[in-house]
């Protein structure tokens, strides 16, 4: 079932309105006070309060119009960044208080963010776009290590990530496989992209996304036929579709990949199939 993108924004703005309800919880019980030198700090507590509370609603507005309108509001846009990195860890809580998955409310994010960095339009050369991807991608038989070097892969076509290769090399972008996050932030600051694509589970996406924000990242989900981080699998159509969308129009760009069959050189049928057909069911 879709991820509803509507669930991350009713969550913020839930948290928004929990944060002010004790704010004013906050005034009640201690502006009665006698002492006017607590009353005095008490308000100036309370002015900074509504100043940060008036950031967040704006930037929850900010990201509603967004939505809406497909267009970024760059008045807005400062504070739509800050509306998600303080929300956002509240949104878990209070998800997890009503009993939301955490999962479910991360990929609900992760689907905001992607609609927020398509309005924007953006230009950036080939070479400075780059695909990152975690390395359950890889076949988990694999003698080949692709952590340092992903060239070391011999695109036999039994895991994605020859299909990935393929891809990167036809539009002049980079390809990093990262064994965790404090690798993938070592490759953002080696390559120093102006855009990502990122390939992972939801956790990871969604950390990643507020890790480098503001740059602009497209997450794609992996698949997960054999469970969490085990010969997980991609839609390579997914990841052509968002390495297309940062792509410098003025550069010339090869058409698309009729078949993600094609992606292989050398692969055989079976690893083909195995993602490039398949539908296996997610985690």
């Amino acid at each position: 079932m879709p991820t509803k993108k509507r669930l991350f924004i009713g969550l913020i703005s839930g948290s928004m309105l929990l944060v002010l309800g004790l704010l004013v919880l906050v005034f009640y019980l201690f502006a009665n006070r006698q002492n006017l030198l607590n009353q005095v700090f008490l308000v100036l507590i309370g002015v900074v309060l509504v100043g940060v509370l008036s950031a967040v609603a704006f930037g929850i507005g900010g990201i509603v119009l967004t939505l809406w309108s497909a267009r970024v509001i760059p008045p807005l846009q400062g504070l739509t960044r800050v509306a998600i990195n303080l929300m956002f860890p509240v949104a878990i809580v209070l998800g997890k208080l009503i009993g939301i998955k955490q999962s479910v409310i991360q990929g609900s994010f992760i689907e905001v963010n992607n609609q927020m960095v398509r309005a924007k339009e953006l230009a950036v050369p080939p070479e400075k776009v780059l695909v990152l991807t975690p390395h359950c991608l890889q076949r988990s038989e694999c003698p080949h290590k692709i952590t340092m070097d992903v060239q070391n892969c011999k695109r036999c076509g039994l895991c994605p990530i020859s299909g990935l290769l393929e891809l990167t090399e036809r539009y002049g972008s980079k390809l990093a496989v990262a064994t965790g996050g404090t690798f993938a932030r070592r490759f953002v600051e080696q390559y120093r992209p102006r855009a990502i694509v990122a390939i992972a589970c939801e956790r990871d996406l969604s950390s990643g996304i507020m890790d480098t924000n503001p740059l602009p990242v497209l997450g794609v989900l992996n698949q997960r036929p054999q469970g969490p981080c085990f010969n997980t699998q991609v839609d390579l159509e997914k990841v052509e579709d968002c390495l297309l969308h940062f792509l410098d129009c003025s550069v010339p760009i090869p058409a698309p990949v009729p078949e993600l069959a094609k992606l292989t050189r050398s692969g055989s049928s079976r690893g083909v199939r195995q993602f490039g057909t398949s539908n296996p069911q997610e985690s």
